[in-house]
């Protein structure tokens, strides 16, 4: 399934400053049991976002129209916890193309790349700098660059690198998944295989 392909994103954002957050926090596993990766959107933070009754936590920054944009920026830490893919199926479903934080699960991590959710990590003191600049105002704006691999605070221009695996990189440039990937070599492949002997 191919995804958005991601090149430079410049938004809003949404912040959860919240360390730890783990996999259950983002998901709950009783939301589970579907197989396909639509829908998950609706219970991302689903335990966060709202009361035992359905209503909604107004005090939740998912709920507060203050904050919008396709990233969200995270404690560190985050994703922990146990490793299921619905947990970036949801993020990716809610509509965030990007979540930043100063450090990630590497499961959790590796779930984003495979499913178009570009996982940016920073070091904590640009990490704070967000934050900060999120609380003063909320229409704050960061500029991630995929090619370049830097993320921007646009109110002030601090500027980091971040680290990302090629061929991941690639795929994300590209809108590719694993499988895409190898579609789009099919042609390359059936011409190698046709030099090899039988």
């Amino acid at each position: 399934m191919a995804y958005d392909k991601f090149n430079i994103l410049t938004s809003t954002a949404v912040p959860l400053p919240i360390e730890n957050v783990d996999t259950d926090q983002i998901i709950p596993a009783r939301f589970l049991k579907a197989t396909t990766r639509e829908g998950f959107g609706d219970n991302l933070f689903r335990d966060w976002r709202y009361n035992p009754d359905g209503s909604l936590k107004e005090d939740f920054v998912l709920n507060n129209s203050t904050y919008s944009g396709k990233i969200l920026v995270g404690g560190k830490n985050f994703g922990s916890g146990s490793s299921r893919e619905h947990a970036a199926w949801a993020v990716y479903d809610y509509g965030f193309r990007a979540v930043v934080s100063s450090f990630f699960a590497d499961i959790f991590k590796g779930n984003c790349l495979n499913i178009g959710v570009l996982p940016v990590q920073v070091s904590p003191e640009f990490a704070d700098s967000i934050f900060k600049a999120i609380a003063e105002d909320s229409s704050t704006q960061l500029e991630i660059n995929l090619p370049n691999q830097t993320i921007t605070l646009l109110t002030t221009g601090q500027q980091e690198s971040f680290a990302i695996n090629g061929y991941k990189k690639n795929n994300m440039v590209n809108g590719f998944d694993d499988i895409d990937y190898l579609q789009n070599m099919k042609e390359d492949i059936k011409e190698f295989a046709n030099t090899r002997p039988f």
